[in-house]
């Protein structure tokens, strides 16, 4: 773990021109920080904005963290990452959280072909994972794997929907995949998320699980995008193939979501262009060795990241402390790892590293979500703490 948080490996490949801010816990004041990068340390902007959340309620963030000065120095951006690794956190020293607090933390779901087909082989398979294979050439001899060209919620899309229908095929995971109206829900709760180095949580009754790399879009309560980061968002594919309505516990568990490892602002060097056409690589290293690598491509999405956005918050839904929104991925893994023919799933101890160029890497290690420090700090630790402080006014 240690090796993989340096700087090199976690920030933005132009980090000099990047403008990147997050959240530090600062031991001394047995609390939490809004922070921002700079060449020469990680600094403390909490005179800038108490939280993460009010910070991007600002006319202008990028403005103000920019013309910050006088702020306090933490820790150099090396120092912060090491202590960041989940077995470091007693060194005394600050380390970086989720980005994100106060947010609601959404996700888009079955906004990419390839995933939108298993999410199909997940409910038909009834969460066996020793059906799936089977259960994958039947579904794909019915509907094939070139769902890409139909455009969500075109007159295309209803034709393939009712001929679907005709022959038994159809799926609410393809309704929410090519229908009008996309799959937006809860992800976990404001302030329980995990950053980088942080253990992440497998349901300790979940025999088929995976990781899912995604671009989180950061958006304040007026729905404006303001940046992005990078998010893990744990997927148990046995509990939802089983039903979906066991999708809130199949996602919202102890140290189930990790995003970071930074909000990247968006400027003239970073819009959300680049989102469109960024490819996010994901890599699983095994405490026995296996080692799994994947890709998730932007430009493949069914959807545009901004259509998205509209989804989750317009006049029928308002989120007053913002929001931060999984964009959904195309990684769904199935190489096989414990057993022939029932693909892949997760093992205590595995490294789970999401990457893309202009974001960095996020790095987390597995364990089970009962054997993980369960979440203490929310939303009232989080103002009696700032009060103490002296920074709610």
């Amino acid at each position: 773990m240690n090796e993989r948080l340096s700087v090199e490996a976690c920030l933005p490949k132009e980090r000099e021109q990047a403008l990147l801010v997050g959240r530090a816990w600062l031991p001394l004041v047995d609390g939490p920080a809004l922070v921002a990068l700079r060449d020469d340390g990680v600094y403390d902007v909490s005179k800038v904005a108490p939280t993460a959340s009010a910070l991007f309620e600002l006319d202008d963030p990028l403005a103000a963290i920019r013309a910050a000065d006088r702020c306090p120095r933490v820790a150099s951006i090396a120092e912060t990452l090491a202590n960041s690794a989940w077995n470091r956190r007693d060194s005394g020293g600050p380390w970086f959280l989720a980005p994100c607090d106060l947010q609601a933390i959404k996700a888009s779901g079955v906004t990419f072909v390839s995933s939108m087909l298993e999410r199909v082989i997940e409910e038909q398979a009834r969460g066996d994972p020793a059906r799936a294979e089977s259960v994958r050439r039947a579904i794909v001899a019915v509907i094939g794997d070139d769902l890409a060209r139909v455009r969500p919620g075109s007159p295309d899309a209803a034709r393939l929907k009712d001929a679907l229908i005709a022959e038994g095929a159809w799926s609410q995971y393809l309704e929410v995949g090519i229908g009008p109206d996309a799959e937006i829900f809860t992800k976990s709760q404001p302030m329980s998320a995990v950053g980088v180095g942080a253990e992440i949580g497998i349901h300790p009754k979940s025999q088929w699980n995976n990781p899912e790399p995604e671009i989180v879009l950061v958006v304040n309560s007026r729905g404006r995008t303001v940046g992005a980061t990078l998010g893990n968002d744990v997927n148990l594919r046995d509990f939802e193939g089983r039903s979906a309505l066991l999708l809130g516990k199949a996602k919202d568990n102890n140290a189930s979501c990790a995003i970071g490892p930074f909000i990247r602002l968006f400027d003239d060097t970073f819009t959300i262009d680049d989102i469109r056409r960024c490819v996010l690589s994901m890599r699983v290293d095994g405490p026995e060795g296996f080692v799994l690598e994947g890709a998730s491509s932007m430009a493949m999405i069914s959807r545009d990241p901004l259509d998205l956005v509209g989804q989750a918050i317009g006049a029928n839904h308002q989120y007053p402390d913002g929001l931060v929104l999984f964009l959904g991925t195309m990684f769904a893994p199935t190489q096989d790892r414990l057993k022939p023919g029932e693909g892949f799933t997760h093992v205590v101890g595995d490294l789970v590293t999401v990457a893309t160029p202009k974001l960095g890497a996020l790095v987390n290690r597995v364990n089970r979500s009962d054997r993980i420090p369960p979440w203490a700090f929310g939303a009232g630790a989080l103002m009696r703490n700032l009060a103490g402080r002296g920074l709610l006014r």
